[in-house]
Parts: structure tokens; sequence; C-alpha cells
């Protein structure tokens, strides 16, 4: 029993406790209501969206997002188009891409900072941020997966993708199924659109996004080529 919906899957958080917020709260919240069946939540390209007005920030506040989503979970479940297929129908591919690292990021200057073994080094994302520079200096591409169920599409994206990339997808084939999973491999970070980074914004500066502009053509180029992929 597989659910996708695209928002930053946070309340309130930085509390020091391990939890899985209302997103994993609604997929237990499924799980007792339907005990022979698996959920598996993903959440959608929701690296630009959250709950918006829906989300106070109180603890409180948790319960009803969780609650919120159950329904839709419940509702989604309930009007499911069931279709048959066959092995023939069933695919997975895969298209490699060279994402393009951001021009603020300098592998000299993380590389030293390393070197002089600094504790912020680690804290403050930069380790995550050499090991990116290092992965594509090494010619090292990301995949992007697209999975096929007969008139289906499943996407899965990395890092918090914009939900643009996804509203765009769906648009690409409006004559299947598309659904879009994000968070997949985080090496860079935020993932934003050509005109965020000029429009700013905490979501594409510096200390968020490990790309650059240039992410959104070679992404959607990707995005487009999967989709139009068999049927």
């Amino acid at each position: 029993m597989l659910s996708y919906y695209a928002t930053h899957p946070q309340s309130y958080y930085r509390t020091g406790i391990p939890n899985p917020d209302f997103p994993g709260i609604a997929r237990f919240f499924r799980q007792l209501a339907v005990p022979a069946a698996l959920p598996i939540h993903f959440t959608g390209a929701g690296g630009n969206i959250g709950a918006g007005k829906y989300n106070d920030g109180s603890p409180e506040n948790r319960l009803a997002l969780a609650e919120r989503l159950a329904d839709g979970m419940r509702r989604a479940w309930e009007n499911t188009r069931r279709q048959p297929i066959a092995a023939g129908d069933v695919s997975w591919t895969i298209e490699p891409v060279a994402l393009p690292p951001a021009k603020h990021l300098a592998i000299e200057k993380l590389e030293a900072l390393l070197q002089r073994g600094e504790p912020a080094f680690a804290a403050q994302g930069d380790a995550s941020k050499l090991a990116w520079l290092r992965r594509c200096r090494a010619g090292h591409k990301i995949d992007i997966v697209c999975l096929g169920l007969g008139r289906a599409r499943i996407l899965h994206l990395p890092g918090e993708t914009f939900v643009e990339y996804q509203l765009a997808a769906k648009a690409a084939r409006p004559d299947l199924f598309v659904a879009v999973a994000g968070y997949g491999d985080y090496a860079p970070w935020y993932v934003g659109t050509a005109i965020a980074y000029e429009q700013g914004g905490y979501e594409t500066s510096p200390p968020a996004s490990n790309v650059g502009p240039e992410v959104e053509g070679v992404l959607m180029a990707a995005i487009r080529k999967l989709l139009q992929n068999g049927k």
C-alpha cells in the first residue's frame, strides 16, 4: 500500500528526540486501520512547500496534521483504480545525470577545513559538501529512476526537490498516473528551479543547496526522457 504526498514532512523539530513526525504517524494510523497491508509512504517533491497555514509549530498540531494526512491516505486507498498487470507491464528505467555543483563550493577550502579538524566541519554540513564535490570531480552521476506499472509511473528524485519538478512530470504525461518520490540521494541538498536561484530565499542559498541553477535543465530533461520511454 503505497502513498505519496509532497510537503516538508515536519511540524516542529530540533527537540533532540527522534520521531517520524506527522507523515510517520499518519502511516501508523493506516497500519492500524488496514493491518493486513504494509503502508509505505514517500514524501514527494516538497522542497519548497510545507504544511503552511495548517502548521503553527505547536506540539498539539502534529496530531492534527497526522490525522489530515491519514484521512487523505484513506480516501486515496478507497478510490484506487485497479487494473491487471503482466510481467511485460513492469519496467525499471534509470537515467544517470551529472548535476552541476554550486559555484560557491570550493573544494580547496573544504579540504583545508578537514585537515584542521575543526569540530564544526561535520556539524555544519561541510563534510557532506566536500563529499559531494569529490563525487562530482570523480565523474559520479546520480540515478534518476522511473518505475513503470501498467499505466502508472513512479519517479524517484534526489534531494529536496522543488515541487515544480513534480508538477512538470505530471504535465508531461497527463495520459498516465504519475507519482513522485523525493528525498532520494541527498548529496545535492535542496534542488531548486533556475529562477528560484535568482529570486533568493533559504532553500537556494549557499548554506542549503549544493547545486547551481543549471540543475533545472539537466533534471527536467531526465524526467521527460524517462516518462517518454515506453507507451
